[in-house]
């Protein structure tokens, strides 16, 4: 059993450091994603493009030309959903709920005029909202849902709907990650409309459109909605960017989605114009990590016209270190290197904040934890996180509190379960194991040549083994995933009868589903493949799935030099024409991964 325990606690700790990883390249990649954003956007494009959205001035004002957008649309007699009438009432939201429990979907023309309608109450909101709970009812707080359905279908089991007698705050991160991220956005905004002095929805770091092309949810509305998805993600860009930055129940706890900083100022962040802010958080990012973060070697080129004033600053800092920032046990406030953004902060920042504004409890988010919350800084800031089964199935649960007139707060834990229950505990440890060393094994591929020159570095003798120390350090200087490498070394490489590390064999367990005459060509694509999709994403203007051997070409030619990756033209074309598999010159991103994902030896089938 404590084994076993040993593996489950090294399992989240890999996909949690990972996951923070991967943040922290989105921060690095932030300008490139925007450059071509804008280098595919053509001035032409007309009012479909949610690509022409560079800046925040001109998605506020564009935005507006979509509120009778959904009046082109037309439902068809054939529709069996939902059919929604404005103002909504509780009887339209028990619709959706009965509909998406049966997997159907809104239609587009409901889809919009809900957004429209939701930014109109957006707008009214101020950017922290000031909430009073009379004696005779209580709050209900929950934390990162991250598409996860059946989550807020299991909370809304437990504790009730939405009401005038059931106030809830939602702290953000509704979408990404998750398989129904639409509907839970959609009912949310319908409690919104109906409730809208008793549902609070504070922004998190993921409702972003940038992180949003990273992360899911603009795959998942483009597999939903198909031709009405760009306009679709075009205006919940402008809804998004007028979600409140935070929540302050009876002048006592303030809820938002990361944490604080040792510059915090409540009054700043009330008087900003949020709705402005999304710009300055995507080129803040960039600029945050690049200026912080000591031993970045990250090559980053900007944009043309990527220049922030001081008041843009400002803003920048303020809203980034409340959307990603976490709590530390040690005094001080730092930059939070892992995850590429926001703050480290500590029991002391915690307590002047608090004593400047006259707080008393700090209810955040943003963060995995395997009971679904957590208590830090003596219990004045508490971490509520509402997705089970976050990492894999049975990885945690998750929880949402109650808090009471008297702002003592209450913990409900749940679990959705599926197949968990025909599982013992080592069959969900082992599950989650191998998930876990699955993806880090991906991650030690990706970095391949980085590895093997550390490696080296240790290996005078050119022996190919290095002592378990070196090894271990090795690892960390180039992964940087504070993971107790020592423990993980039988999962990942192989050691002689004197205890010492056959380095290559960390390697070995992986290999490349295609050969080709440059391999550092290939592990750059599986280094960099989360970041191909975004751009494929991109590109495929009509997201059919087909890409052209001309747009393959151009997409490297623009990746490889915002990246400093030397690349040819010929073996770029050599590359797509063995790609394309069916030989239709088109290449479908299955293909593509087809042809460079890793495999795993142990999962290949036996031939």
């Amino acid at each position: 059993r404590a084994r076993l325990e040993i593996s489950r606690r090294y399992s989240l700790s890999i996909f949690q450091s990972i996951e923070y990883a991967d943040e922290q390249d989105q921060a690095q990649l932030a300008s490139f994603f925007t450059f071509m954003l804008e280098r595919y956007a053509s001035p032409d494009a007309g009012k479909d493009k949610i690509d022409d959205a560079s800046s925040s001035s001109s998605v506020s004002h564009e935005g507006d030309s979509y509120l009778t957008e959904y009046e082109n649309i037309e439902v068809p007699d054939s529709y069996c959903g939902p059919r929604l009438s404005f103002p909504l009432t509780l009887a339209d939201a028990n619709a959706l709920l009965h509909a998406f429990k049966n997997g159907q979907l809104l239609h587009a023309h409901y889809v919009l005029k809900l957004l429209c309608e939701t930014k109109k109450v957006l707008k009214e909101k101020p950017n922290i909202n000031v909430v009073s709970v009379s004696y005779s009812k209580e709050i209900t707080i929950c934390g990162d849902l991250h598409g996860n359905l059946d989550d807020l279908f299991l909370i809304f089991y437990k504790n009730g709907l939405p009401s005038e007698k059931k106030p809830y705050v939602f702290n953000g991160d509704f979408v990404d990650r998750g398989q129904n991220s639409v509907e839970i956005l959609i009912i949310l905004f319908a409690f919104l409309l109906i409730y809208p002095n008793d549902v609070h929805l504070n922004r998190g770091n993921h409702e972003d459109y940038v992180i949003n092309l990273r992360y899911g949810f603009s795959n998942e509305v483009f597999s939903k909605y198909k031709v009405h998805a760009k306009v679709i993600l075009y205006v919940l860009q402008d809804v998004f960017s007028w979600l409140p930055l935070a929540t302050i129940i009876n002048k006592k706890v303030l809820i938002l989605h990361g944490g604080i900083s040792d510059t915090t100022d409540l009054d700043f962040l009330c008087s900003l114009e949020r709705n402005k802010v999304r710009e300055c958080i995507r080129v803040g990012l960039l600029l945050y990590f690049l200026k912080k973060i000591s031993n970045t070697n990250a090559k980053i080129k900007h944009s043309p016209g990527e220049s922030m004033n001081g008041h843009s600053w400002i803003c920048s800092c303020q809203v980034m270190d409340i959307l990603w920032s976490d709590p530390r046990m040690q005094k001080g406030c730092v930059p939070n290197k892992r995850r590429g953004g926001g703050c480290y902060f500590g029991p002391d920042t915690t307590a002047r904040l608090f004593e400047r504004y006259n707080l008393k409890l700090l209810i955040r988010s943003h963060e995995f934890k395997r009971e679904g919350y957590e208590l830090t800084h003596g219990g004045k800031v508490i971490t509520i996180f509402s997705a089970s089964n976050y990492y894999e199935e049975g990885s945690n649960k998750g929880a949402y509190i109650r808090l009471n007139p008297d702002l003592i707060p209450h913990f409900v834990q749940y679990q959705v379960r599926e197949c968990t229950d025909k599982q013992n505990y080592w069959e969900r440890v082992k599950t989650i194991e191998r998930s876990a060393l699955q993806i880090l094994q991906e991650k030690i591929f990706a970095h391949r040549s980085t590895l093997t020159e550390a490696f080296e570095k240790h290996d005078c003798d050119n022996t190919g083994n290095i002592s378990v120390s070196d090894w271990a350090a090795a690892m960390e200087s180039v992964l940087c995933l504070e993971l107790p490498w020592r423990t993980l070394l039988p999962h990942l490489a192989k050691t002689d009868p004197d205890g010492k590390v056959d380095y290559m064999s960390c390697f070995h367990n992986m290999e490349i589903a295609q050969s080709t005459e440059e391999p550092a060509l290939v592990e750059t694509l599986c280094k960099y493949r989360k970041e191909l999709e975004v751009i494929f994403n991109i590109m495929d203007e009509d997201h059919s799935g087909l890409i052209s051997f001309d747009e393959f070409r151009k997409t490297w030619r623009i990746f490889s030099s915002h990246l400093g990756i030397d690349a040819y033209d010929a073996s770029i074309d050599k590359l797509a024409q063995s790609i394309d598999y069916n030989k239709d010159d088109y290449i479908d991103f299955s293909e593509f991964l087809e042809a460079f994902h890793v495999v795993h030896k142990r999962d290949k089938k036996p031939t």
